[in-house]
Order: C-alpha cells, then sequence, then structure tokens
C-alpha cells in the first residue's frame, strides 16, 4: 500500500511481505551467530579453532622490584584431523596468547582418526605426563580432562575415553596426548606394515 505524504511515496510493510528465502538466510545466519554450525572462511575452508590450554604466571625479583611474566600453552586445529601445540611467552597475557597460537599454526601435522573416534588403543608418555586413550561408540562423547579435552577437541574427536596417568602439568599432559596421537595407526596401515614383513594375516 502506498501513502502520498508531502510528495514523498512511502511503502508500507510487515514481516509477512518478507520472501521466504529472506526468512531461511536470517535463520541460518543467527544459527551461526549461535555456533551451530562450523565456521568457514570464503573458500569455504574450516577456520581454524584456538584454546588456550593454560596460562602460568612467573615472578622475577630484581632490584626495583618483582616483574611479572607469563606463557601461554595453545592448541589450534581445524577439527578435521590436524592439529598444533605452541608455547609462547611474554610480559603481557595477549602477546604471550599470540606468539603461542603463531607457533602453534607453524608446528600443525596431520593425525590418524577414524570417523568421529580414534582408530586404536594409545598410550602416550612424556616427562611426567601419561595419558590413555581408548575408542569409544557413537554418542559417548569426550570423556576426557581439560588439557586432554582441548586436543581432542581441536583435533574434531567426537566419542573416546581417556585417563591421565601421570603428572598433572598441562605441558606434560597435551605432550603426552600428542605422543599417543602419533603412535595410532589405521588398520590399512597395519595390515601394509605386516605384509612387506612377510607376517600372515590372522
Amino acid at each position: 500500500m502506498l501513502r502520498a505524504v508531502r510528495g514523498w511515496n512511502f511503502k508500507i510493510f510487515n514481516m509477512s511481505d518478507l520472501k521466504k528465502t529472506d526468512k531461511t538466510d536470517l535463520g541460518s545466519r543467527r544459527k551461526k551467530e549461535r555456533g551451530g554450525t562450523l565456521p568457514s572462511n570464503v573458500d569455504g575452508e574450516a577456520v581454524l579453532q584456538e584454546k588456550v590450554v593454560h596460562i602460568n604466571r612467573c615472578a622475577k625479583v630484581v632490584k626495583g622490584g618483582r616483574r611479572f611474566g607469563f606463557a601461554a600453552l595453545v592448541v589450534v586445529g581445524n577439527q578435521t584431523g590436524r592439529i598444533g601445540v605452541g608455547c609462547g611467552k611474554a610480559k603481557e597475557v595477549q602477546d604471550a596468547i599470540k606468539k603461542g597460537t603463531e607457533k602453534a599454526k607453524k608446528n600443525m601435522a596431520s593425525f590418524n582418526m577414524k570417523e568421529n573416534t580414534i582408530p586404536c588403543m594409545s598410550i602416550g608418555v612424556s616427562d611426567g605426563g601419561r595419558v590413555l586413550l581408548r575408542p569409544a561408540s557413537p554418542g559417548t562423547g569426550v570423556i576426557a580432562g581439560g588439557s586432554v579435552r582441548a586436543v581432542l577437541e581441536a583435533l574434531g574427536v567426537k566419542d573416546v575415553l581417556t585417563k591421565s596417568l601421570g603428572s598433572k602439568n598441562p605441558f606434560s599432559v597435551v605432550r603426552a596426548t600428542i605422543n599417543a596421537l602419533r603412535k595410532m595407526k589405521t588398520y590399512d596401515q597395519i595390515r601394509s606394515i605386516r605384509l612387506a614383513n612377510g607376517d600372515d594375516l590372522v
């Protein structure tokens, strides 16, 4: 309906006049804002997920007083089988996180996965940290602590059973988790190794 006011034409409409496609785009945009779907860039590739596992504060006593520094442990992953871990140190928290994120992106590596879980059981060891990883059936979820959970969620694992058997130091636990993931091999990889060695497949 058009209404003329002082020579100007105004169009009055309500929400029912919107097209169905406009409502769909509005709903999908709100869903993405709530975190319902994994964000992607212009090329359609998954955006790297950054997680700060632990921030350690240390103090240095000097003549004029104390000088504080921070060390940030950061995990970066694309949730499709690639993750990286980095540690950044600086006098400010944000600078330490930024350095850790840059190092994690440079150290990214691919690991074996089986659908939404891991291919086999594995135990990783690093310094005092000792972590046990076991595959789980669909719907189990990520049964893990803070440090191990951050690594597995960044990797894209959705069903797994874990247990920390050693030190509770986040740096050691994260490195032990990475060590356990590196030991994992798929069925095809184990089969090719046994055939190359001349072993019989039972």
